[in-house]
């Protein structure tokens, strides 16, 4: 559908874990819109001298309720504003934008890996498979225990398998979520992979389904000012010399299109 202003209520915001907090905002025609993978782009008030719109992800977009679930990271001015956004408050948002996560055809099993505030598509991504009858499993991935967010969430949709990987051993398995994927795809005959997260990993992750010959869907970031295509400030580099939009023709792409 094509991106349009809306208006929301902030309904809850509240910490997830450190450094991550999961706002609920109430904006029925565009939780209605939105599709998996899709990214809204959020108007914080609170400092006129702040142009750009904010670009997130969400989790879960319930049309039956008119909500749209975000779990963002606090980690510059705009989202701190966010942060500190009070149930009631209001603004617009504009949505839906970019290109949701693709349900491959004849996919019986998949696996979805997320690192760091990642998760935030991976579980929108989740319930579009849950909802569509394909299995999976999931490798989540945190620098430590403390900002882990979705795992509790991936089960409850029906996740076979999550796999919890932290940087300092704190929660499940130390190390990275490539080491975990590695194991999942030794063992498993997955359709497709679907990953968000740090480009280092995405890239990994790449590889090992290459290697594997399994199909892979990134949900890339970059700093997307306009929103639309029309700024080119959020360029990826494609293999075959191109560039393409993150915000336009993604931000999910088929791995093999990208150029890491």
């Amino acid at each position: 559908m094509t991106a349009a202003l809306h208006d929301f209520t902030v309904v809850s915001n509240e910490p997830a874990a450190d450094g991550l907090m999961r706002v609920v905002l109430s904006a029925p025609d565009l939780a209605f819109r939105l599709e998996a993978g899709q990214f809204l782009n959020i108007a914080v008030p609170g400092d006129a001298s702040q142009i750009l719109r904010i670009p997130l992800s969400f989790s879960c977009a319930d049309a039956k309720t008119g909500t749209i679930e975000i779990v963002y990271a606090v980690v510059g001015d705009g989202t701190r504003r966010l942060s500190q956004m009070l149930p009631g408050e209001s603004s617009t948002a504009v949505g839906p934008c970019g290109n949701p996560w693709p349900l491959l055809e004849g996919s019986r099993r998949a696996c979805v890996v997320a690192g760091g505030v990642g998760i935030t598509p991976v579980v929108a991504c989740a319930r579009m498979l849950a909802d569509a009858g394909v299995t999976f499993d999931a490798v989540v991935g945190a620098q430590t225990g403390a900002k882990l967010w979705g795992t509790d969430v991936l089960e409850g949709l029906g996740a076979g398998t999550v796999a919890v990987t932290t940087d300092d051993g704190t929660s499940g398995r130390r190390g990275f979520t490539t080491d975990a994927l590695a194991d999942l795809l030794a063992n498993s005959d997955y359709d497709v992979v679907y990953t968000c997260g740090p480009e280092v990993m995405m890239a990994g992750v790449a590889r090992l389904c290459r290697e594997a010959g399994v199909a892979c869907r990134v949900s890339m970031e970059r700093m997307m000012c306009c929103g639309f295509g029309a700024c080119g400030t959020c360029n990826v580099a494609m293999v075959d010399g191109t560039y393409k939009s993150c915000c336009k023709d993604g931000p999910v792409f088929d791995a093999e299109e990208v150029a890491w």
